[in-house]
């Protein structure tokens, strides 16, 4: 049975507050266990499983804080969610192999996220705006 668009919201604000948070184990427990983790652009390329998605996590983690998403738009079809937001907060670390600084940042998000019936992630797909973090990170 498809989900509603209520627990598709629910599930992806769950799937946000854990990032926000920083909690990685809250993060992965949205995720199915055979789940696609798509940020493209990354050198890694997509992975596999929540395992396969734990560096990526580890490393936003270490290198972004105080971070806020503000929703912008959302879109809903049959098990699956378009969604574009704004990340606001400070780049602490080397975001995507830029030096931070401890910089405040800000960059929209574009996420294409499937559902599995029981509302867990089975594919998320990130488009970042890099240019934006370009930018914002190259600025003296």
């Amino acid at each position: 049975m498809p989900l509603t668009t209520q627990q598709m919201d629910q599930a992806m604000d769950r799937h946000f507050g854990f990032e926000a948070a920083d909690d990685i184990e809250g993060v992965l427990s949205t995720l199915t266990g055979d789940v696609i983790h798509d940020v493209v652009g990354s050198p890694a390329g997509p992975t596999l499983g929540p395992e396969g998605a734990r560096g990526f996590y580890q490393q936003l983690f270490a290198d972004l804080a105080d971070g806020e998403i503000q929703g912008l738009r959302r879109w809903h079809g049959e098990n699956f969610l378009v969604d574009e937001s704004l990340w606001r907060g400070r780049a602490v670390g080397r975001p995507f192999g830029m030096e931070g600084g401890n910089r405040p940042l800000a960059f929209r998000l574009l996420h294409i996220v499937e559902f599995s019936d029981d509302g867990l992630i089975r594919r998320e797909n990130v488009w970042v705006d890099f240019p934006a973090i370009m930018q914002q990170l190259a600025a003296s």
